[in-house]
């Protein structure tokens, strides 16, 4: 029988640590759900790519980004800025980097990405 269900991102059921960030994860009604906290500084190649030993990000993002401003490029030179507000489909292979002094938070509908990524 479906059911109404929720949880508190802000008590997640894990919570994956990285060099600059952190992703909280929950699982609600068969969905798993993800904020991503990424600190300024923080550069998927510089960061994870550098752990995982690969300059691009190879997993899609779909999500919503309540907080700062990111910029993703891809391997052709294409480019775009997220900001605070913004809706976004991220494809795979790309790099992504926080611009500013203010943290980013994206809260993403599939975790994949994160799942390499070792908990603290």
């Amino acid at each position: 029988m479906e059911r109404l269900e929720s949880k508190l991102l802000d008590v997640p059921d894990d919570t994956r640590w990285f060099a600059k960030g952190r992703v909280d994860v929950v699982h609600v009604a068969g969905v798993t759900l993800g904020r991503a906290t990424l600190e300024p500084g923080w550069r998927w190649s510089e960061t994870i790519g550098q752990t995982v030993h690969d300059r691009w990000c190879r997993s899609t993002h779909v999500g919503y980004l309540v907080a700062g401003r990111l910029m993703v490029v891809r391997p052709d030179g294409s480019s775009a800025e997220f900001v605070a507000g913004d809706a976004a489909v991220i494809p795979p292979v790309h790099d992504a980097w926080v611009v500013g002094h203010e943290e980013v938070v994206f809260v993403q509908f599939d975790t994949t990405p994160a799942r390499h990524l070792t908990t603290a």
